[in-house]
């Protein structure tokens, strides 16, 4: 019952986090060299960031008020190219693109994505793996033991599915790794037993 309950929690705070979406906007200031980046409903802690086409971060800040977020941003002085912002929350991640050629900013609100991240909670020896995948994306997930280094205990993918869940039973006292991938990024959570 009590296994029933948590699972009903981890349910609703992930269809909480899908409904309380932080809405996003860009504009140009009047002087044209600043963008304005407005976010609403951001909570203390998110992370935002500004990445280039490869990945690579270029800026990060830790929201520091909940509420709305708004910010101007100098992007004309970036090289011709594509980037995004990234707003880094507890159970998902939201990208904007935007480009850069010749000074001109250029936003792409119909190519706006949000990616919920795995939730992994360890209770006792039990590790409960869950993921809102609406659009059925694979969810690969990897358990490492550290035994003077860490060795590969179980690796799997699900796909095919919107609710991901698994549950996995560890028999060592010890360190663990899980590695989940899916999206295109790459989580990691770290454990002792």
């Amino acid at each position: 019952m009590k296994n029933i309950l948590k699972n009903i929690l981890v349910v609703a705070l992930m269809f909480t986090a899908l409904v309380a979406s932080a809405d996003s906007s860009l504009r140009n200031s009047k002087d044209e060299s600043k963008t304005i980046l407005t976010l609403t409903d951001v909570i203390e802690g998110n992370k935002l960031l500004i990445k280039d086409a490869y990945g690579l971060t270029l800026y990060t800040e830790q929201i520091e008020n909940s509420g709305d977020y708004i910010k101007g941003f100098d992007l004309t002085e970036l090289p011709n190219g594509n980037y995004y912002f990234e707003l880094v929350q507890d159970f998902k991640i939201k990208t904007i693109p935007f480009s850069v050629e010749e000074n001109t900013v250029k936003f792409e609100k119909d190519n706006e994505s949000t990616v919920f991240k795995p939730v992994v909670k360890v209770e006792d020896d039990l590790v409960y793996i869950s993921k809102l995948a609406l659009n059925k994306q694979a969810l690969s997930i990897e358990v490492y033991y550290d035994n003077d280094g860490y060795n590969l205990l179980h690796s799997e993918t699900i796909e095919g599915t919107q609710d991901i869940k698994r549950m996995i039973k560890l028999t060592e006292k010890g360190s663990y790794k899980i590695v989940t991938k899916s999206d295109g990024k790459t989580f990691v959570e770290n454990f002792k037993l």
